[in-house]
């Protein structure tokens, strides 16, 4: 049997929806949609009930990316076992085209701090973050990507670059990498650096899937711009710029449309979809070309 690392993310090159239960009966009325569906694992951790029944409606008809958010995968304490075991038990059941988690920690202690909380970029760091990647393929059985962070804070200790970090660690574990478009943007922003220079030396070739978000703006302490990743409006113009040059780059791929907050009705999260589905037709028309 392969290393789980070898098994490739089988997720279609289409656009993709955060899928939330108020949509249920849209999503089931509009067979216009086609592309794929993503659900957080820890939404879906229960034995049965309502979540498990619409998802496994939909299931028959969308390939599914099952997308972390509590594995604390960067935590300086061991992976939470049961927490493992209920991911595995919900890969087991819907064998989801992807799974991803965030390159962050959330816990201490066994306290769920609610939050996706940075790292220092440094070789103590790296050890943990691989080792946590290993363990959780293995467990699971199957390939996972690691998503780059949306942040607010640096660490004066890191001395890894975040491209070069992420880069390494699927170098050494076999994982593949989610692109977040939008967190460039954000932690570019927050930190004053330049979001294509960022993208310029992101691996671009390990990426198997693609967010994009909206974020909101606040002002800082001392009055500069912050932006957050709020996930509660429509994709910004600078994050689709900057998306259809990551196309340009790498060819079409499977794309997220995430909208966790101020959820709007069918038509608008479909008409955003829609804009990313247009955007990798024409890549892909390229590339062809």
């Amino acid at each position: 049997m392969p290393h789980p690392a070898a098994i490739p993310t089988t997720l279609p090159r289409t656009a993709g929806v955060g899928f939330k239960p108020e949509h249920l009966a849209d999503l089931l009325a509009d067979r216009s949609f086609e592309g794929f569906l993503e659900v957080h694992a820890e939404n879906y951790m229960g034995a049965g009930g309502p979540p498990h029944t619409a998802l496994g409606r939909l299931r028959r008809d969308h390939a599914l990316s099952i997308h972390g958010v509590g594995l604390s995968i960067g935590g300086a304490e061991p992976l939470d076992r049961a927490h493992l075991a209920r991911l595995k038990t919900l890969c087991d059941r819907y064998e989801p085209e992807s799974f991803s988690e965030h390159l962050a920690w959330s816990t201490h202690e066994g306290v769920f701090l609610d939050d996706l909380l940075p790292l220092p970029y440094t070789a103590e760091t790296f050890r943990r973050v691989a080792e946590h990647v290993d363990q959780v393929q293995t467990a699971l059985g199957r390939r996972m990507l690691l998503e780059n962070p949306a942040t607010y804070v640096l660490f004066a200790e890191s001395d890894i670059p975040e491209t070069d970090f992420l880069a390494e660690i699927a170098a050494r574990t076999g994982c593949g990498l989610l692109l977040d478009v939008n967190n460039v943007v954000v932690s570019a922003t927050n930190h004053g650096t330049s979001a294509t220079a960022y993208l310029a030396a992101f691996p671009l070739g390990l990426v198997d899937e693609i967010h994009l978000a909206g974020h909101s703006e606040a002002t800082g302490d001392a009055g500069e711009r912050l932006l957050i990743d709020a996930h509660g409006s429509p994709v910004a113009d600078p994050v689709w710029a900057l998306y259809e040059g990551v196309l340009r780059d790498a060819g079409p791929l499977p794309t997220l449309i995430e909208w966790d907050n101020d959820v709007p009705a069918w038509p608008a999260l479909a008409a955003e979809a829609a804009a990313a589905e247009r955007l990798i037709r024409r890549a892909a028309r390229a590339r062809a070309a």
